[in-house]
């Protein structure tokens, strides 16, 4: 798996690849891993597919409650922080590192971590996964405050392509979303038409 989110003024784009697999075997080629939670917050999945689904259906539940009693759309900080306390809570029996991401009135987009272990921070750019090992050096290189909305899909693009193709647990398709006040805008890059790399 790689994750990866990042926040630009006015929204977040968040990506993914969509390889699932069991061991060596590739089980599912083409998952998503970006689930929405509430209308416009999303959560990116890496660990177990199992756990990772459970505690995102367990926040959507719990987020959408919130939400009807204040009678308002819920905060990304409040999505944020019940993933944080269901991922330390079960801590020694889940694995699921997840990134929330999403816009709301109060702070506009903005990108949560929650790695194994339940931490929870908020960070303008963030990777998760397998693959995400592999692009750390291009993220730190490539990854500039103020980049606008064009520039930050086309980062993430780029970014998840590198760790695809080099990350055996990585691969598949390259999914992206765009979230603002507008909604949530999502593409698909096909394996054929991914960002070449230099070893390609």
């Amino acid at each position: 798996t790689t994750i990866l989110a990042v926040e630009y003024d006015g929204g977040v784009v968040i990506g993914a690849d969509s390889r699932t697999t069991t061991g060596a075997y590739i089980a599912n080629r083409v998952t998503d891993k970006l689930t929405p939670v509430h209308k416009h917050i999303y959560c990116c999945r890496s660990g177990s597919a199992a756990d990772t689904q459970a505690i995102a259906d367990a926040v959507t539940y719990q987020l959408g409650f919130h939400s009807i009693e204040l009678d308002e759309p819920p905060l990304v900080q409040t999505a944020a922080s019940l993933f944080k306390e269901m991922c330390y809570r079960y801590r020694e029996e889940l694995m699921a590192g997840i990134i929330v991401a999403g816009w709301d009135k109060r702070r506009g987009g903005q990108v949560y971590t929650v790695p194994m272990g339940g931490m929870l921070v908020r960070q303008p750019v963030s990777v998760g996964g397998s693959g995400s090992s592999y692009i750390y050096g291009f993220i730190d290189s490539n990854y500039r405050p103020g980049m606008n909305r064009e520039e930050c899909l086309r980062f993430a693009a780029e970014a998840l392509s590198l760790a695809m193709e080099r990350d055996g647990s990585s691969g598949g398709v390259v999914r992206l979303a765009a979230i603002s006040e507008e909604g949530v805008e999502r593409r698909v890059i096909l394996g054929n038409q991914l960002p070449k790399s230099s070893s390609a």
